[in-house]
């Protein structure tokens, strides 16, 4: 499988705010007004080690908040559904504290993530249900056509 890279429908965005102080910056999250906010279920945190790649999978209900708070993490997401009108697309994004964003994927998207830098890389999920396994679906790394090489 293979496809364009697009913004895949329902993906969303959205650029954060980061609070300059003395001691140490604050980093917003996402407050209930925000867009992609659909609920609460739970947070929480995962590290990724530097060029390690977790993919694929996609949640059946699940609506994904994704933040990186600490390194920097490539996302890549891929829509096979059905009659959607990015079918076949694949989306990339990169967040950092650079580049400091929340990515929201709807439920039905496949998407792994890759860390990049050689230090910790870690992101922070705000999940609109609590996890439960039969609502997940995964494919190996291999059974969607992607290049998870860096380039530089």
């Amino acid at each position: 499988m293979t496809g364009d890279t697009q913004n895949i429908g329902g993906v969303i965005i959205t650029p954060l705010k980061v609070i300059d102080v003395k001691d140490g910056n604050v980093l917003h999250g996402m407050k209930r007004s925000d867009p992609g906010y659909v609920g609460f279920g739970e947070a929480y945190f995962s590290l990724v080690q530097s060029g390690a790649v977790k993919a694929w999978k996609r949640h059946k209900v699940m609506t994904l908040n994704l933040i990186v708070c600490l390194g920097e993490v490539r996302f890549v997401m891929y829509d096979n559904r059905q009659d959607s009108a990015s079918e076949n697309m694949f989306q990339e994004v990169i967040l950092s504290n650079e580049n400091y964003c929340r990515l929201t994927i709807p439920p039905m998207v496949w998407f792994g993530f890759q860390g990049i830098r050689p230090e910790k890389n870690m992101l922070m999920n705000i999940v609109d249900i609590e996890h439960s396994p039969e609502e997940i679906d995964r494919l190996t790394l291999s059974e969607i056509n992607y290049n998870w090489e860096i380039v530089e």
